[in-house]
């Protein structure tokens, strides 16, 4: 009886982290895909007019850190929810 428990809370274990790596998985495209947009949309605003690319630099990163804590609670979401 004790062996069955174990071995059920044991497979709910592994299920949860299953589980856990396919919400992160999930949860990292979005961002990705974001990040990826904005170093692309910044290296063309930076081709099409040079001397802003001190501006640009600076909203690239700003929305570089933004997309990235979305990574960052999608990577922690599924330890802190139940």
């Amino acid at each position: 009886m004790m062996l069955a428990a174990a071995a059920a809370a044991a497979n709910q274990t592994i299920t949860l982290g299953k589980l856990g790596a396919l919400g992160y998985g999930l949860a990292a495209i979005g961002p990705g895909v974001g990040i990826g947009l904005v170093f692309g949309h910044s290296i063309e605003a930076m081709a099409r007019q040079p001397e802003a690319s001190g501006r640009i630099t600076q909203y690239m990163w700003i929305g570089f850190a933004l997309a990235e804590a979305l990574a960052l609670i999608g990577f922690i979401a599924p330890f802190i929810l139940p």
